[in-house]
């Protein structure tokens, strides 16, 4: 029988989960409202606005949002010097304030610097979310909880869809950034309800005596802060790639088909929810997997179907004639999303390969880190749109990371089996 979970862990469970689900539709947003801000903002801004410069536009904006993600990994000192809870309240409430911010945004400057502060608060929550549950559930059901976690930004993925199929088909690009306002609740929820992991209770007054950075970035854990923050820096080119583009991607297939402009919208909230169905169930059913064939095996599984899945999407159906292009990147795009449950893994597996006192510092870091390579690579993208006239192509070759990090997997650590280090 499983060890009962109490009632403190199933309310703080669910208040990481609720900031994750949140980070995920708030990080959503903006690819769904990317092409319609764009078009209103880039004039504004006295720039043009044509498809090509809207996707080469809207690659450095999220180029800068990945920065601010990158930036985040400050949070993970703070908290493992200061507390869970308290930090993981903080990152909801820095990207909430600033997501609902990029509403009054009057050109596409202010709105570049609005989605880069965001990016510091989302880019922070995974790693405190990611800790906590690693920390406050018992070893019986830890990994357990950590597939259910990451389901929680996927959610984000449906609900921004919802919205956006409602609310943002209604009243525009302005008012879904509005409604990133919500996780201030869950802010206050934390601070009020959810008490310290007792691991960190015990083991943070050690932590006071060096610096955690110091420590991961040392002696025997420097590879395999190396190896993990690479891996990571993978998945976020890949997936983020395919995710961010799917709605312009689509919007454009949905109108080549003959859909007017609000049904290409709605078209591309459905595709959206079909992306994160298939990334929840992703999710789902990796612990299982990596508990059977090991956390390499799994990860080197999820790669390889991530990297033909993009391929098959941008690559292939993208450019299909107008008849069966839609429903043939829709289908890719499903599978897309199963692959991208790679991510649950790493909630998995992070906190396996660190003690307390550093845990939530290295997560922190090895997520943030590998988030201004994501950054790098669509400054890139953007590039490669504008010089190539087409989106398509450019992000299907974002699959060649996936190769690589097929290279990198041998020289990371196997924690099947293993408990929680203290």
């Amino acid at each position: 029988m499983p060890t009962k979970l109490t009632g403190q862990q199933i309310t703080g469970f669910w208040a990481a989960w609720a900031g994750w689900m949140l980070d995920g539709m708030d990080s959503f947003i903006y690819a769904l409202v990317l092409a319609p801000a764009m078009r209103e903002l880039l004039p504004r801004s006295g720039l043009a606005a044509a498809p090509k410069d809207v996707a080469y536009a809207g690659s450095l904006l999220f180029g800068l949002f990945l920065v601010g993600w990158g930036l985040s990994f400050v949070w993970g000192p703070v908290a493992d010097r200061f507390g869970r809870t308290r930090t993981l309240a903080g990152t909801v409430l820095i990207y909430s304030v600033f997501t609902g911010a990029a509403a009054f945004s009057q050109n596409v400057w202010e709105l570049a610097a609005f989605r880069l502060l965001a990016g510091i608060g989302i880019g922070g929550e995974w790693a405190m979310a990611g800790t906590y549950v690693a920390e406050a559930w018992p070893e019986d059901r830890r990994r357990q909880g950590a597939g259910y976690l990451q389901t929680g930004y996927y959610a984000g993925f449906f609900v921004a869809a919802v919205l956006n199929y409602t609310v943002g088909a209604a009243y525009g690009w302005r008012a879904m950034f509005l409604c990133g306002l919500a996780p201030v609740v869950v802010s206050v929820v934390t601070l009020l309800r959810v008490r310290e992991p007792a691991r960190w209770e015990a083991a943070h007054e050690a932590a006071l005596r060096r610096s955690p950075l110091a420590q991961i970035l040392s002696g025997a854990l420097l590879r395999r802060t190396v190896v993990n923050t690479t891996l990571v820096a993978v998945a976020i080119v890949g997936l983020w790639a395919g995710a961010v583009y799917e709605p312009t991607a689509v919007i454009r297939l949905a109108t080549q088909a003959g859909q007017s402009a609000p049904e290409a919208v709605r078209t591309a909230s459905l595709a959206t929810g079909l992306l994160s169905v298939g990334t929840i169930l992703g999710c789902l059913v990796l612990p299982g997997i990596a508990d059977r064939f090991g956390r390499r095996w799994t990860m080197a599984a999820y790669f390889v179907g991530m990297a033909v899945t993009i391929v098959a999407s941008f690559g292939w159906a993208f450019y299909l004639p107008a008849p069966g292009a839609l429903p043939a990147f829709l289908v890719a795009l499903f599978f897309l999303g199963v692959f991208g449950g790679n991510f649950a893994l790493f909630s998995l597996w992070l906190p396996e390969q660190y003690t307390t006192q550093v845990r939530a510092t290295a997560f922190a870091f090895c997520t943030s880190i590998g988030r201004f390579v994501g950054a790098g690579v669509n400054f890139a993208l953007a590039a490669g749109v504008a010089r190539m006239g087409t989106l398509g192509v450019p992000v299907a070759l974002t699959a060649v990371a996936f190769a690589l990090g097929l290279l990198v997997i041998p020289f990371a650590v196997e924690t099947r089996g293993e408990v929680l280090p203290e």
